[in-house]
């Protein structure tokens, strides 16, 4: 009996290993397939996809009624995108995709490339929705260098870089250069965000540090976002934004300056002309080069359409000629610098479309051109060390081809240095 329960009881316990053993190699489940999700996150295996540009005057109705859609369910969904996205500014060109079923018969789903950056998705499943996404933003830094031949607008375009650049370069250094006065030979650099969509480009972001280059002087800039706000300084941490700009207008010429005597085209005698002219189209915006509040907005005979602003106890500035008034500029109404307060005209005495400024300091009529006006603060103590840490990562991008690389020359225990250039060896453009 002993030598029998033994081996009933070895039996068993083989059993038990066996049955365990089975259990441990027992298969796997099968594997999730895997789902390939395309650029708006859906499986498009799971559907037939159409693509397609918006046609001209093709309304919402006429794209998704060949698509089984009734009249009850578009309407539907053009009340629920109402809060979304205003149906009336689908754009002829503009991407369309509709997800249909295997049948090819109904849409399920229908996405609108509104711009680069945002879609709107109909989506016709299980309930009616409407909702707007966007595209993944890409932002990557790039370097540009161009020679002045005609105007930055120009040398970006010959570098195939968008020429939309040349207007945040020149709003950059408003403070610094007059880009009315800009010359052949002058030379610029800088590093700028590119912002990218699937690998294309919708336009550019911010310049994060420039060095221009004018009559062999060298200005730089580099944008720092302080905790008071964001802003470009100089090489050594000064704020770039003075108290005014160097001319109210982004682009044009100077057609006539200050002077006590001019002849005057209109009235054909000689007087003082006690403002710049600044020749532009009719249409141009014109800027309030400083902060201020408006104590005219105005006609009269000679200075036609005219805005008159006062900036403080010391300085007030006048713009003549307008075209017209910006919406909301009348008197009594505060101004930021660079705010949009009319447009280039010929009203009053005047033979074309031009800008006439006009600048007083205390009271009497004075040449901004000459002027040495204010700037504005430079960073805050607690904030250089970083600014410089900022700067000198940027710096040794700034150079100009043929040119040994920008250095730093500091004196032990310092602190930060200043920035030093050996001589350039200038080559024709």
């Amino acid at each position: 009996m002993r030598t029998g329960s033994r081996l009933l009881l070895g039996a068993t316990l083989i059993l038990t290993l066996l049955v365990s053993h089975e259990e441990a190699i027992e298969a796997p489940p099968p594997e999730a397939p895997v789902v390939h999700l395309d650029d708006y996150g859906i499986d498009r295996a799971a559907y037939r996809v159409e693509e397609q540009a918006i046609r001209r005057n093709q309304t919402f109705s006429d794209i998704l009624s060949p698509y089984r859609i009734s009249p009850p369910v578009i309407s539907r969904l053009a009340e629920k995108a109402r809060p979304v996205f205003d149906l009336r500014r689908l754009r002829a060109g503009n991407a369309l995709h509709i997800y249909r079923d295997h049948t090819g018969q109904t849409a399920q789903l229908v996405i609108y490339e509104a711009t680069p950056e945002t879609y709107v998705v109909f989506d016709l499943r299980d309930s009616l929705q409407v909702y707007e996404k966007r595209h993944p933003i890409t932002v990557r830094k790039k370097t540009v260098t161009g020679v002045i031949t005609s105007s930055p607008y120009q040398a970006l375009e010959e570098q195939e870089t968008n020429p939309s650049l040349a207007i945040a370069l020149s709003n950059v250094f408003a403070w610094q250069i007059d880009f009315y006065r800009i010359q052949r030979g002058d030379r610029f650099t800088m590093v700028y965000e590119e912002r990218e969509v699937r690998g294309q480009s919708i336009g550019t972001g911010k310049i994060l540090a420039a060095r221009f280059q004018h009559t062999g002087k060298d200005y730089y800039a580099f944008f720092y976002d302080e905790s008071e706000g964001e802003g470009y300084y100089d090489e050594q941490g000064n704020l770039l934004r003075n108290a005014f700009l160097k001319a109210p207008l982004e682009y044009s010429r100077i057609s006539s300056r200050y002077t006590k005597r001019r002849f005057h085209p209109v009235l054909k005698r000689y007087r003082a002309h006690l403002g710049t002219d600044y020749a532009a189209p009719t249409g141009t915006p014109i800027r309030a080069t400083a902060d201020g509040v408006v104590n005219a907005a105005a006609y009269t005979k000679g200075n036609g359409r005219y805005v008159k602003i006062k900036h403080d106890k010391t300085y007030t500035t006048g713009y003549l000629h307008m075209s017209r008034f910006a919406n909301g500029i009348r008197a009594g109404v505060r101004v930021r610098q660079g705010d949009v307060i009319g447009y280039v005209g010929s009203t009053g005495l005047a033979t074309g479309p031009h800008l006439c400024y006009r600048f007083w300091k205390n009271g009497t009529q004075v040449d901004p051109l000459k002027l040495d006006l204010p700037s504005a603060q430079p960073i805050a103590p607690h904030q250089r060390e970083q600014f410089f840490a900022t700067r000198d990562l940027l710096l040794p991008t700034l150079h100009f081809p043929n040119e040994v690389l920008l250095q730093l020359a500091a004196r032990p225990g310092t602190g930060p240095g200043t920035l030093t250039a050996p001589p350039l060896e200038v080559t024709a453009p």
